[in-house]
């Protein structure tokens, strides 16, 4: 079988009908010779954009556009934002070519990738095939940089591909085995990036580096090795190095620490409109850093031309006052999780009571059906969310209404009698229950400690928080009491990657609008940051060198499942496999859903054009604005 994708994002034809236009911002570098004009700088075959998602159609260049962030970390969403992969999703959630001019496969294993020709860097030097051939031979198989080898979406049962060099803008990856998530990895928002600017990191690396110049860098930047160097300036999603050369729409100015982060067009940009005006049309991004919990309300005051991150659902009144006094508009996009807010016990806590407890299917299916999905619906959503489980949504033709249903009807009763039976296999070969009561009326554990839960949670939000005291009172109920306990999100992730948290909330599955042909990875437990199996996921990570094996047959079945997924190429095939995960989620309820189809609040300037009235706000595949692509977004009246 072969798949060819070809360069059609936007049924463009291959070049522009019209010479390419010089970007107002470069003009005077132009005419002073510090840089080649635009038909110099553009690829010979640069992508054609003439459909947008928006409906305000070619647009005007120049301006400057506004954003808020809580942390200097965030600067990494204008590698999300901006959304220039090697292939991407548009807004239809169709994989295209975006980077790359085409992509041919065949029998699911062998990946001919064809570059641009003529395509550059943000700093003018030639991306060819040498670029992927270092990522390759010099950093994802060097044991220095690289300790626990190539990333694992490059191996296929453990054995990586045969790489070839065509050509310049030729490169063929071969596996022995179908690979059918590997195109994905490659669209990410946080992408498998299998490129790298080598011209620039050749400088740092052990193999190619002049020895004074490394040493002097060395002894003035601090790291104990080039190593190390190499790896902190080497910085493709992370977005934190300003001097590391970029294929994004936008490159950042601003060397960190700062409160203001200013991104400016990329002079050598692939992408051009259907009039040959070269993307992106806004001049600059600006990134102001706020306190989170003043996002909503410098939002609501007009001081963002385009926020979604940090606003809820429950802003949404206030922001619509905002806009009235302000002049701003603010819309409502859908999502597409599978739960807009889910719990996850931790399978993998240390603490081996517990351990004991979260693992037991029973138990957390009493946490489920002792949940008020209507109440919480009613009252923070206004009647407007889906109480449902952590599953696929309605839109994925995957779903089935008892994914959805099951082990989700509140019934304290039932909670309660599924809670009695459950008789505890402790580490000591003990057996033990939760039947016995405190003296007010908690569960006690077999150890005597009395059963209460300590659900940690990213502190920069507050819905979370409001759910959860709704939860903790019905929890109350069964004998249950929940501590809920805001924590820094780097705090957050070290607790649960030590163990050494019980229970976390937070979004549900990311891609609730699957289909057979989507890969079903994070809906197994394969990698270490699946809150509820953190440790086993750290297993595979790690190839067995830390974590933990899977002792738990039915996760072991998934992440079979998931195996077989990534080698299949046989849709019937693959929907059969989605099916046995999304019925094993079902019945052992190992994220607990809350409610879905929360609606996501976007303010923007009412000059801002081309940004949809309607849309789908979501990480995979979406990458939130990303798949809207802002680099057609543009200012009415900024020139």
């Amino acid at each position: 079988m072969l798949v060819v994708l070809a360069c059609v994002v936007w049924a463009g034809a291959a070049a522009a009908q019209t010479a390419p236009k010089e970007t107002a911002l470069f003009a005077d570098k132009v005419k002073a010779g510090q840089m080649p004009p635009v038909e110099q700088r553009l690829p010979k075959t640069p992508l054609v954009v003439t459909e947008f998602a928006g409906k305000h159609g070619p647009g005007k260049q120049g301006g400057e556009l506004t954003m808020l962030m809580a942390t200097p970390r965030d600067v990494r969403m204008m590698v999300v934002y901006g959304y220039s992969r090697l292939v991407g999703f548009n807004h239809k959630f169709e994989l295209k070519p975006d980077i790359l001019e085409s992509v041919n496969v065949e029998e699911g294993r062998i990946f001919t990738l064809k570059l641009r020709p003529g395509h550059k860097w943000s700093d003018g030097h030639p991306f060819t095939t040498e670029d992927f051939r270092y990522y390759w031979e010099d950093v994802a198989n060097n044991a220095d940089l690289s300790p626990v080898g190539p990333s694992i979406e490059m191996m296929v049962d453990g054995k990586p591909p045969q790489v070839e060099i065509v050509d310049a803008t030729t490169i063929k990856y071969t596996w022995h085995r179908p690979n059918p998530g590997f195109l994905e990895s490659l669209a990410r928002p946080a992408p498998l990036f299998i490129f790298r600017p080598a011209h620039y990191l050749k400088k740092y690396h052990k193999k190619y580096a002049d020895p004074a110049f490394l040493e002097k860098t060395l002894k003035e930047s601090g790291p104990r090795g080039w190593a190390p160097l190499h790896n902190r300036l080497d910085d493709m999603y992370r977005n934190e190095n300003p001097d590391l050369p970029t294929l994004e729409s936008f490159v950042m100015k601003t060397r960190p620490p700062s409160q203001r982060f200013v991104f400016e067009r990329n002079p050598y940009y692939h992408r051009v409109d259907g009039q040959g005006t070269q993307l992106p049309y806004i001049d600059r991004i600006v990134m102001n850093i706020a306190s989170a919990q003043l996002i909503s309300l410098k939002a609501g005051s007009g001081e963002s031309d385009l926020q979604a991150r940090y606003l809820k659902f429950s802003d949404y009144t206030f922001l619509r006052q905002g806009a009235k006094k302000f002049g701003f508009e603010v819309k409502l996009w859908d999502t597409a999780l599978g739960s807009n807010i889910a719990i996850f016990p931790n399978l993998t806590v240390k603490d081996p009571v517990y351990r004991a407890l979260f693992r037991e299917p029973n138990f957390r299916r009493a946490l489920s059906m002792a949940i008020d999905r209507d109440e919480i619906n009613e009252l923070l959503y206004v009647g407007l969310a889906q109480p449902s489980q952590n599953t696929v949504r309605p839109k994925s033709p995957l779903y089935r209404p008892e994914y959805a249903s099951k082990w989700a009807k509140f019934d304290i009763r039932e909670a309660n009698r599924l809670l009695d039976k459950i008789e505890l296999k402790l580490p000591d070969g003990k057996t033990g229950n939760i039947r016995r009561r405190g003296d007010q009326g908690f569960r006690v554990l077999p150890d005597g400690r009395p059963l209460h839960i300590l659900l940690e949670m990213d502190g920069q939000t507050s819905e979370e928080a409001d759910v959860m005291q709704l939860v903790a009172d019905t929890w109350k109920r069964v004998g249950i009491k929940l501590h809920v306990r805001a924590r820094d999100r780097q705090d957050l992730r070290a607790r649960l990657y030590s163990g050494e948290t019980q229970m976390t909330v937070d979004n549900g599955f990311e891609n609730g609008v699957a289909s057979a042909t989507s890969n079903p990875a994070e809906f197994a437990c394969l990698t270490q940051p699946t809150r509820w199996c953190s440790a086993w996921g750290q297993y595979r990570d790690t190839y067995g060198k830390s974590g933990e094996p899977i002792d738990l047959q039915s996760v072991q079945r998934m992440n079979e499942l998931a195996g077989k997924w990534e080698t299949s190429t046989d849709p019937k095939e693959q929907e059969k496999i989605w099916q046995e995960l999304l019925q094993l989620h079902a019945d052992f309820v190992f994220t607990i859903g809350i409610v879905s189809g929360v609606q996501q609040p976007v303010v923007m300037s009412p000059r801002l054009r081309n940004v949809p009235d309607k849309g789908v706000y979501n990480w995979i595949p979406g990458a939130h604005f990303g798949m809207y692509r802002i680099d057609s977004f543009w200012l009415d009246g900024a020139r």
